[in-house]
């Protein structure tokens, strides 16, 4: 039986850019759900605040169609799902998909998150100021990514049997492609692209089970594929699992790279990393984690893969950006604190182990530098806890050009096996990771 079709158009949308069209292309949605049929937006710029999607459809964006974000709150109701590592109380995504299943969204058209809006409340139009450098000077920065409430793009949430294929997605204005509490999700040749405001992750996979993320092209300011379980004391509650996750074929350009965490309380495993293509990353492969995070990493590979002018291959840093982590509500703050405050300030319970790390293959990977490359550059930043060291990593068939070795901290049994490196110089000031962390959690870029 062939598919009905509901083209929002039908139901008012005028596809103009100007008009709101959120009641339509909803009216659309909601319409296909009661049949099973497919959402056909065509050619046009829809301007759209928060949708949200049924199960068993199909939301199709056709070629030339683009849905494009309505500034202003009151266009993304409040929701209750896990933002950053805690379960809160935030704004809606664009598009959102809670506790459906059977869902495809597909198509060559788009999204424009139009970020710029949300950019500047974090960072201020001149890049240097904003409600992140107030906090900064106030000992907040910990909280400013959940106090300037920015909309995730996509949000899958609580969902089964759901496939993203095709679509391109541009300037998110917080993480784009949010995959949360699912299972059985197939991710296939999504571009993201001019997504370079703060913490503007590409595709962020948060106790899932079972995902394939393939022939994807990401270019973002943030973590380009992220895997994450759930932050601290709140991750430990919840305590679910990110695991069974493959992600092959996919061209990484400009942002953060490929990594695990810091999200990790609730644990990582069974993670495949192969095919992919680096280039200009700041970083490669990443285990990102803190003191007060707790959690496991376990049965990770990462094999098949090239970096050009990767500054950073690979990076397993357990105690990553401590300014970030170390959180604690000032004791002369006046005003009403948010309820999501208390979450992120609430220790673990005490005894909680550090972060365990056991079990890292990385294979057959190579990582060079073109001659005009002028970048900092640091072939290994191994940085585990000495009184609770890493284990089982092994490296085989790794080849790494860079202008400096690095280091290699609380690792017990490293194995390298047919491992070349090639070093043209000695300590650079600019290889200093600590300096680095603090500088790239977000760069301004031209306007």
């Amino acid at each position: 039986m062939d598919h009905i079709d509901f083209d929002p158009r039908d139901h008012g949308a005028a596809g103009d850019g100007v008009t709101l069209d959120t009641a339509a292309v909803q009216d659309a949605i909601d319409a296909a759900a009661k049949t099973g049929g497919r959402v056909t937006v065509t050619a046009g710029r829809y301007l759209v605040g928060a949708l949200f999607l049924a199960s068993g459809i199909e939301f199709h964006l056709g070629d030339g169609a683009e849905l494009v974000a309505a500034t202003g709150d009151e266009h993304y109701p409040t929701v209750f799902s896990r933002v950053a590592g805690i379960e809160m109380d935030g704004p809606a995504a664009i598009l959102n998909a809670f506790g459906r299943h059977d869902l495809r969204i597909t198509g060559t058209g788009g999204i424009d998150g139009r970020g710029q809006f949300w950019w500047d409340r974090y960072w201020g139009p001149d890049g240097t100021g904003g409600l992140r450098s107030e906090y900064d000077g106030r000992g907040l920065r910990w909280a400013a990514d959940y106090d300037v409430r920015r909309p995730r793009v996509l949000l899958v949430h609580e969902c089964r049997d759901v496939t993203i294929e095709g679509i391109t997605i541009r300037r998110s204005p917080f993480w784009t492609v949010h995959l949360c509490y699912s299972r059985d999700v197939h991710v296939d040749g999504i571009t993201i692209e001019d997504s370079f405001g703060p913490s503007t992750d590409g595709i962020d996979i948060d106790s899932c089970i079972g995902v394939l993320v393939e022939n994807c092209s990401i270019d973002c300011g943030d973590d380009n594929i992220v895997l994450k379980s759930g932050r601290d004391a709140d991750g430990l509650r919840v305590g679910r699992i990110c695991r069974d996750v493959e992600v092959r074929n996919c061209r990484i350009g400009e942002g953060l790279g490929v990594a695990l965490g810091s999200d990790l309380s609730g644990g990582i495993e069974d993670v495949r990393f192969h095919g992919l293509e680096f280039t200009g990353t700041d970083y490669g492969f990443r285990i990102k984690s803190s003191r007060s995070r707790s959690g496991f990493v376990r049965g990770v590979e990462f094999r098949d893969s090239t970096m050009r002018n990767v500054a950073f291959p690979f990076s397993l840093a357990l105690n990553w950006y401590p300014w970030f982590n170390a959180i604690e509500i000032p004791a002369d703050f006046t005003g009403e604190i948010p309820p999501w405050w208390h979450v992120l300030a609430t220790p673990p319970p005490a005894g909680t182990p550090l972060t365990d790390v056991d079990g890292l293959t990385l294979a057959d990977v190579r990582a060079g530098l073109d001659p005009g490359y002028d970048g900092p550059s640091l072939a290994f930043d191994l940085d585990g806890y000495p009184e609770s060291p890493m284990r089982g990593i092994r490296f085989q068939r790794v080849s790494v050009t860079a202008r400096e070795l690095g280091r290699i901290v609380g690792v017990s049994g490293l194995r390298l096996d047919d491992v070349a490196v090639s070093i043209d110089q000695g300590a650079d000031p600019r290889n200093d990771l600590d300096v680095h962390r603090v500088h790239h959690q977000w760069r301004p870029r031209g306007r």
